[in-house]
C-alpha cells in the first residue's frame, strides 16, 4: 500500500466509535501511523518491553522482523525464520514461536539458541502451529490449523497427520492435548484474569470466535460463541484490561479491513479502519498503550486509552 497516507488531522477518522463506550478509548492526538512496509504477509507481532522493540513474522517472506521504537528502524531478526507466524513471550521474557515449515513450536532462549518445545504429538507430527500465547502459570498455549501444508507458499505441502487441535505445553515440557474438534483454530488470548479462554475457528462458516471456561488451569469447559462473525474473518486476537477483545479483521473492503472491538459481552463496539486486512495484533510500548498492527504487508500502530493485559 504504498500510496497510503496517514490521516490529514486530529482525530483521525479510522477510529471508529460503533457504540458511545468506545469513545473512551480514544486518544484524540493519535494517528494510525505506518511504521513498515513491503512485506508479503505480516503476522505474531510481539513486544519486547526491555529493549523497547516489536518483533513480527512475513510468513511467506520466510522472515521475522524488528522494529525499534527509540529509532524507528527496521531490520530482519531471523532469515530464514522457518515461515514463522505466531510469537509470543514467556514469563522468562523468551520468544516462543510457531513455525510452519518445520511444524513445530520453538523457544529463542536469551543468547539466541533455540529450543524445539512440540514438533508432534504421539508420534505424529503437527501440522503447522499457528498462534501462540503464554498463561501466567508459564504453561505455552498453541492451535495447530493446517494453513502451512496446504501448499508451498508458506510452508511445504504434506497430508496432515493429525486434527486440528488445540495443544498446551506444561512448564515441565509435556505436551498434552487442551481442545480437539475445532476446525482450522486460529487466534487465541485469555481475559484478563484468565477464567476465559477465546480462539478463533476459521474454517467455521460463518467464522466465529468461540469462548471457553478455564477450570484449573487446565481444561477447558463450557463452550460458547462469543463472538459471530458473519461477514467479516476475524484472525488473531489480544485482550485489553477491560477484558474488551481487539481481533483482527479482513475482508478486502473499507470498513472491514482492519481491527474490530468487542466488549466482554460480544458487542461489537468499534473499529480501526486500515487500507489492509490485518492478521493480528498485540498491545506494546512503554505502558502497553500503543495497538501493533500487522495487516498484509504492512505494521501499523495506534496509541489507544487502554492497556493490553500482561501476556503478548
Amino acid at each position: 500500500m504504498s500510496d497510503w497516507q496517514p490521516a490529514a488531522r486530529y482525530p483521525d477518522p479510522a477510529f471508529v466509535a460503533l457504540d458511545p463506550s468506545f469513545e473512551r478509548y480514544r486518544v484524540s492526538l493519535a494517528k494510525v501511523e505506518r511504521l513498515a512496509t513491503g512485506m508479503r504477509w505480516s503476522e505474531g507481532p510481539v513486544w519486547l518491553g526491555d529493549t523497547r522493540a516489536l518483533i513480527w513474522s512475513d510468513v511467506p517472506g520466510d522472515c521475522m522482523y524488528r522494529w525499534d521504537e527509540v529509532t524507528g528502524q527496521t531490520h530482519a531478526f531471523r532469515k530464514p525464520s522457518n515461515n514463522a507466524n505466531g510469537n509470543s513471550r514467556d514469563r522468562q521474557g523468551r520468544i516462543v514461536t510457531c513455525e510452519h515449515l518445520t511444524r513445530r513450536v520453538t523457544r529463542t532462549e536469551h543468547d539466541g539458541r533455540i529450543t524445539v518445545l512440540a514438533d508432534q504429538f504421539e508420534g505424529r507430527r503437527l501440522n503447522s502451529p499457528n498462534d501462540i500465547v503464554v498463561k501466567s502459570d508459564g504453561s505455552v498455549w498453541f492451535t495447530d490449523p493446517a494453513f502451512g501444508i496446504g501448499g508451498f507458499y508458506e510452508g511445504m505441502k504434506a497430508t496432515p497427520e493429525l486434527p486440528t487441535h488445540v495443544y498446551r505445553i506444561d512448564p515441565d515440557g509435556s505436551l498434552s492435548l487442551a481442545l480437539e474438534g475445532l476446525d482450522h483454530p486460529n487466534g487465541l488470548a485469555f481475559s484478563p484474569d484468565e477464567s476465559i479462554l477465546y480462539i478463533v475457528e476459521s474454517r467455521a462458516n460463518p467464522r466465529r470466535i468461540m469462548a471457553y471456561d478455564v477450570v484449573d488451569g487446565r481444561r477447558l469447559v463450557r463452550p460458547r460463541v462469543a463472538i459471530d462473525a458473519a461477514g467479516g474473518t476475524p484472525d488473531g486476537l489480544r485482550v485489553d484490561v477491560d477484558g474488551n477483545l481487539w481481533c483482527g479483521w479482513g475482508m478486502g473492503q473499507a470498513g472491514l479491513d482492519g481491527v474490530h472491538v468487542f466488549n466482554p459481552a460480544g458487542q461489537r463496539i468499534g473499529r480501526i479502519d486500515l487500507p489492509e486486512r490485518c492478521a493480528n495484533l498485540c498491545f506494546g510500548g512503554v505502558h502497553r498503550n500503543r495497538l501493533f498492527m500487522a495487516a498484509s504487508t504492512s505494521l501499523y500502530a495506534l496509541y489507544v486509552n487502554t492497556q493490553g493485559v500482561g501476556y503478548s
